[in-house]
């Protein structure tokens, strides 16, 4: 798998991990099945009784679906810029001596990493 083709499976399954439920259940199932499972058109298609193109079709309306809410609502961007900030601010803690050794920064170190790590 080329590395473009992996960037836009990682992007889609990120904008499912927000906006999946948002998708019809069909679409919700045959996208899990391709995107997230690694299953190929053709077993979808038996799996779901509909034509290979029919599943093709199914995800890339789903994904332009994905790609639509993300214009209009940005969360996955906001997350991402979130996530980003709070790196900043470990990074800058650390920076200045500070660690998650310390009694008093255990908490907050803890709490830095729960969040950057999901």
């Amino acid at each position: 798998m080329e590395s473009n083709a992996i960037e836009e499976r990682v992007e889609l399954s990120m904008l499912y991990d927000f906006y999946g439920a948002l998708l019809k259940e069909n679409q919700q199932r045959m996208f899990e099945a391709c995107i997230l499972d690694d299953y190929g058109y053709t077993e979808i298609a038996e799996e779901e009784g509909i034509s290979r193109q029919g599943v093709y079709d199914a995800i890339k309306r789903a994904s332009k679906q994905l790609r639509e809410y993300e214009q209009k609502l940005g969360l996955v961007a906001r997350f991402q810029r979130h996530k980003a900030q709070v790196k900043q601010v470990q990074k800058e803690l650390e920076a200045k001596g500070l660690s998650g050794d310390e009694e008093q920064w255990k908490t907050l170190f803890t709490l830095l990493e729960e969040i950057t790590s999901e």
